[in-house]
């Protein structure tokens, strides 16, 4: 799966700012048309173990809350929080 710089979900049913995966895990320091023309999210995401990639796929591909995940998946809302920053820190380290 590549990814373009409009790529992006709306987390919020009320119409809030939309998520974009590529602020999560991009590399700053890279021009960030040059580093999305080698992005692979379907790499990266099949290296995370299953409850990580289930929690990016929940939170920036169906645009569901950290708070509606943790229903759904019977965790709390912080534990939720902290699986989804491992993840997109994984992503982001192998993807650099």
């Amino acid at each position: 799966m590549w990814i373009t710089t409009s790529s992006s979900i709306s987390a919020y049913p009320d119409g809030g700012d939309p998520l974009y995966v590529m602020d999560q895990i991009s590399d700053k320091k890279n021009l960030e048309e040059n580093w999305v023309e080698d992005l692979s999210l379907s790499e990266a995401m099949k290296r995370l173990p299953n409850r990580e990639r289930r929690i990016i796929d929940m939170r920036f591909f169906e645009g569901k809350t950290q708070t509606e995940v943790a229903k759904e998946i019977h965790i709390s809302q912080a534990q939720v929080s902290r699986l989804e920053k491992n993840a997109l820190k994984s992503m982001k380290s192998y993807l650099s």
